[in-house]
């Protein structure tokens, strides 16, 4: 009996010992200040120079800062829209020495001396690109948000088309490419029109590839 006591008292206190030094262990400890990391408020800046819509800008820029809000807040490009900010919806698209990008998903120092094109770049109300006039002609738009990208985007398919890109549906990479109504879907499926308006925005992006043949 003695013996059992003393086995039962014994892992008593081994509990309580263990779970007090278990709460101490979970207590944290601060690091002294010379071991603490270094917190900086200041972001890094960094000047980049590239040109837009034919015009030279240079900027000085938090090294964080995307493409899309370089054209938009420092050099009020707003045609390039902001839409999902994650590369999902294309209205951010935008035409860097002649591919087209999401502006969102990369950083403006990535382009230093880069030719970039946004939709302020491609026509004026008094003299519209082809696709710009294809897409009031067809109501390829309802409420216009997507709109830019839409257009930038077409800009860079049919330049695609024409230098005999394939795509992922391309059926013979041995023969012209031509711009189908797959061909077209697909090269397109990046630029999300929440209005639904995809018919019209294909028709007026194939009247144009037809005109440009």
């Amino acid at each position: 009996m003695q013996i059992s006591g003393r086995l039962e008292l014994s892992r008593r206190h081994l509990l309580i010992v263990g779970a007090a030094s278990l709460a101490a262990s979970s207590i944290a400890t601060p690091l002294p200040a010379a071991a603490q990391p270094a917190r900086t408020g200041a972001p890094v800046m960094t000047r980049v120079s590239f040109d837009v819509n034919g015009e030279t800008h240079q900027l000085e820029l938090d090294t964080r800062t995307t493409l899309l809000d370089a054209l938009r807040e420092h050099l009020h490009l707003t045609g390039t829209k902001k839409g999902c900010d994650h590369g999902q919806c294309g209205a951010c698209t935008v035409i860097v020495d002649g591919r087209r990008i999401n502006s969102c998903l990369t950083l403006a120092v990535m382009h230093q001396g880069d030719e970039i094109t946004t939709i302020e770049g491609l026509g004026t109300p008094d003299g519209l690109h082809p696709l710009q006039a294809a897409f009031v002609e067809h109501d390829g738009y309802q409420c216009g948000y997507c709109t830019p990208g839409q257009i930038c985007s077409a800009v860079a398919v049919l330049a695609e088309v024409k230098a005999g890109i394939p795509s992922h549906v391309t059926a013979d990479l041995n023969a012209p490419v031509r711009l189908t109504n797959a061909e077209l879907r697909e090269r397109m499926s990046g630029n999300i029109c929440r209005c639904g308006a995809y018919s019209n925005i294909a028709e007026a992006i194939s009247e144009v590839a037809g005109r440009s043949a």
